[in-house]
């Protein structure tokens, strides 16, 4: 468990990274950082650091002191891990922060920047207003940001009121989508409906069907290498792995009376056994379904519970549950486990600067859930009907998708650094969308 003292001097290292990155001066002329760079912002510790200080004591979370260590990677798994992490996702926000600090076009200069990054940790600020005593001044999350964007140094928000500006949520962007007029308060804070930030670039785990001010980036996974012969060797591992099982579901639920995917995939892996004992399993495989069971989010923090059986695991189910998207699918494209998706929302319409759309037909299998849970539609029978060969190929393009859904460890090699990561291409997202909506506002002025 980390210490207050340990939490005390990470908080003084981040403060050491901020004034080596962002007070050092970059050749403005350099021709790798044209249109790519970025100023951080620097807000004061309130809206960051000081967050984490009480880390033991947030409502619903016992304690996530632990998953601060490693700049937010958590602890390793073992002493001797290398790559492996005690990873939380709400800690994505300080990943990216740490990372951004590592950023090779930082700006002191705001006027010469191409965006703006706010190292807010509003994730971890939401709690209070999601669980804690503030429930009922949820309308008022971020307006205190806002407050302090207009008095200090006022003419960096309002040169492009805030379009130039973007910031990490780590949580689906619904728990910041409540109207600031609901009363009472149902779920969620209203940081996505302030006015005051309709215009800045929001990444979060998850967005809405309708996102205007967010795009969704993966979920961060367990595996953080440092060095490429680490994420080789771990490819290596991937590739060589023995798959008999044919199909895989690493989660909770499904236990209820009421039909849904979950419940059907549970029935369709429990009756499995009966086909296994009575026929002969085509294609190699010795098993046609495994269940990981990760009720009461037992395998949210321990990576070992669930890598092993993803890697003899042919495919990966990735059922909706609370909300549409999961990590689960990260761990499983991380373990070479080609994905079935049940609906649009889990992935396919979400994460499209990390996975094309146009390209989803070539790493995963999509089987609408209305088919399965009303229609009748045996899972196993769509999978066991997809030729080996073409199995292959989609476990090939799930391997070139691995390096650009994980987040590798900051201070990494740079060798490792010549493949772009989750978070070197939710940089490049970022900064591409601020260019067009700039764009946009400039040509509605005209």
């Amino acid at each position: 468990m980390a210490s207050r003292p340990g939490i005390l001097i990470w908080v003084a290292l981040i403060f050491f990274f901020e004034l080596v990155y962002c007070e050092s001066v970059i050749d403005p002329d350099a021709p790798e950082c044209t249109d790519r760079w970025i100023h951080i912002r620097r807000l004061p510790t309130r809206f960051n650091l000081d967050l984490l200080t009480n880390c033991s004591e947030y409502p619903v979370f016992d304690d996530f002191c632990p998953y601060l260590a490693n700049h937010g990677l958590g602890q390793k798994t073992h002493n001797n891990s290398q790559s492996w992490y005690r990873s939380d996702p709400l800690m994505l926000e300080l990943v990216f922060h740490r990372r951004m600090l590592e950023y090779s076009c930082l700006t002191s200069d705001p006027t010469a920047a191409d965006a703006i990054f706010l190292p807010y940790y509003g994730g971890i600020d939401a709690i209070r207003y999601l669980f804690g005593p503030e429930v009922n001044s949820s309308f008022e999350h971020g307006l205190e940001l806002y407050e302090f964007l207009q008095h200090d140094s006022p003419e960096l928000w309002r040169r492009n009121g805030g379009h130039d500006h973007f910031v990490v949520l780590a949580r689906p962007a619904w728990d910041f989508s409540q109207s600031p007029d609901k009363d009472p308060p149902i779920w969620g804070t209203s940081f996505l409906q302030l006015p005051e930030f309709y215009n800045i670039t929001v990444l979060t785990l998850e967005s809405r069907p309708w996102p205007w001010q967010e795009q969704a980036i993966p979920y961060p996974t367990s595996f953080h290498p440092a060095t490429l012969a680490l994420l080789d060797s771990w490819l290596r591992r991937v590739r060589h792995s023995r798959r008999t099982t044919l199909m895989l579901f690493a989660g909770g639920g499904g236990t209820s009376k009421t039909p849904n995917i979950r419940r059907s995939i549970r029935s369709e892996c429990l009756n499995s056994s009966k086909y296994e004992n009575s026929t002969r399993i085509p294609n190699g495989y010795s098993k046609l379904c495994d269940i990981v069971d990760c009720s009461n989010g037992i395998c949210e923090h321990d990576p070992i519970r669930y890598m092993k059986p993803m890697l003899q695991a042919s495919f990966c189910l990735q059922p909706p549950g609370d909300t549409p998207t999961r990590r689960s699918t990260f761990d499983g494209i991380l373990a070479g486990c080609i994905p079935v998706f049940f609906e649009d929302l889990t992935a396919k319409s979400q994460y499209g600067w990390h996975m094309p759309k146009e390209e989803f037909g070539e790493f995963s299998v999509f089987i609408p859930k209305e088919d399965v849970v009303f229609g009748g539609q045996r899972i196993m029978d769509v999978l066991m009907g997809i030729p080996r060969a073409e199995v292959r190929r989609m476990r090939e393009k799930v391997m070139e998708l691995m390096p650009k859904i994980l987040y590798r460890r900051h201070g990494s090699s740079l060798g490792l650094r010549t493949r772009k990561d989750a978070f070197d291409i939710a940089v490049e997202g970022s900064i591409s969308r601020i260019k067009s909506k700039l764009k946009i506002s400039f040509t509605s002025m005209i």
